[in-house]
């Protein structure tokens, strides 16, 4: 039996789906999307996860979803697919529908879509290798979770085929921003850094949970800019996303680091 999805409220087949071949999410990538960890049927900060897709949607002109239909709509679809039990992800997809092009509105054919599927455990540690393409933090798309994400592939597909897990991307000034699917940490003589928002990093929802609790246990704790060195400088550097959590990074290039303490007493910050 094909596998449910959610669309525009109702639930259907997969291979049910219909698709405007004029939808703009389609032919030039306007879309918006979020990513979100369910454990037990039960998804993870959606509350932080909808706050954040309600900011991209007032970017773009949109109106902000009703956050109980997509609660209940999530409900609904782990249950239909049998994903109660364990870990699944659940993406949350929107497209602007057809229209004109210079018109960013939503047009009549635009999709809602929730997908739900197994989460394939992740690696205990990463590796990250510098990107030869850097974000630009000027960019209107900055900070977005937008469908448009063939540049971050690009730079994970190149690091992937040089030996690596994930590109580090830094931006037009230079300064560290991200990697192409999650936030980074710095720990430096007990103190932990990660890039600000201006650096054009996405606000990640782990990301702002690991600050957190950082804070709660009187960590010293610092949202700044960040400039390659100090990550080679660096006594730890870790990685955090709404699917992994926290992932010790082992390797900068050349660069060799062990996982430590701060890292692992955060836990899974995504949960």
């Amino acid at each position: 039996m094909p596998e449910s999805i959610w669309c525009n409220g109702t639930l259907i087949a997969a291979d049910e789906l219909r698709v405007s071949p004029f939808d703009r999410g389609l032919t030039v990538g306007l879309g918006l999307f979020e990513t979100i960890l369910a454990v037990d049927g039960r998804p993870a900060f959606l509350d932080r996860h909808l706050a954040r897709h309600a900011v991209g949607c007032a970017r773009l002109g949109w109106p902000a979803l009703d956050s109980a239909k997509v609660e209940q709509g999530i409900h609904d679809l782990l249950h239909a697919n049998h994903l109660t039990i364990g870990t699944a992800r659940v993406r949350l997809f929107q497209t602007a529908g057809s229209g004109p092009l210079a018109d960013l509105s939503r047009g009549s054919s635009a999709l809602t879509l929730l997908t739900a599927a197994p989460l394939t455990p992740g690696p205990e540690t990463i590796s990250l290798t510098l990107s030869p393409w850097v974000r630009n933090e000027r960019s209107p798309l900055a900070g977005l979770k937008c469908a448009s994400y063939s540049e971050n592939l690009l730079a994970l597909a190149a690091a992937q085929a040089a030996g690596f897990d994930e590109p580090l991307f830094l931006n037009t000034r230079n300064e560290v921003c991200e990697t192409a699917t999650a936030n980074l940490f710095v720990v430096k003589d007990g103190n932990l850094r990660t890039p600000a928002l201006t650096s054009g990093c996405l606000p990640g929802i782990a990301r702002a949970r690991v600050l957190e609790i950082a804070r709660s246990q009187g960590l010293p704790t610092e949202v700044t800019t960040l400039q390659l060195g100090d990550l080679q400088a660096a006594d730890e550097l870790f990685l955090t996303s709404s699917l992994r959590g926290v992932v010790p990074v082992i390797r900068l290039d050349d660069l060799r680091f062990a996982p430590g303490p701060i890292a692992l007493c955060f836990g899974n910050a995504s949960r």
